[in-house]
């Protein structure tokens, strides 16, 4: 698996988790040992491990949570740390999301998750062509 792949691997691993509604996938998704920060949409960040789970643990036990696919995932690499752009349907709307990772214990781990409203939506363009994509 290259490193592209396997930094949209751990993309659709934190997206698993929140369509699962599973909070212990949603923890092996997130750093341990380094600084997460989360920016759900509309709310202030929430900095910290500790802060970021129980946002997660409350969102993922909500019935009323609405159901999140990924669309349109892209995959950037710079070393140690890649980020992920995509979009976020729920419910036939779009949102456009900011996944950073860093790796951790030799795999790719989520530090920073943000998400707000787009007016724009995925098209096929948009679908990861597998190119390099590196950030100098």
């Amino acid at each position: 698996m290259s490193e592209r792949e396997a930094v949209l691997f751990a993309n659709e691993a934190f997206y698993r988790a929140f369509a699962d509604r599973d909070s212990t996938a949603m923890d092996e998704v997130w750093a341990r040992d380094r600084p997460v920060v989360c920016i759900h949409p509309g709310w202030p960040p929430l900095e910290g491990r500790d802060e970021v789970m129980e946002s997660w643990r409350a969102i993922l036990a909500n019935p009323d949570s609405p159901a999140t696919q990924p669309r349109g995932a892209r995959a950037y690499l710079q070393g140690e740390q890649a980020f992920v752009v995509c979009y976020e349907e729920i419910e036939g709307q779009y949102l456009i999301a900011t996944n950073i990772f860093a790796r951790e214990g030799g795999l790719w781990r989520l530090v920073h998750h943000q998400a707000g409203p787009t007016a724009g939506e995925p098209s096929a363009e948009d679908e990861d062509d597998g190119a390099p994509r590196t950030v100098n």
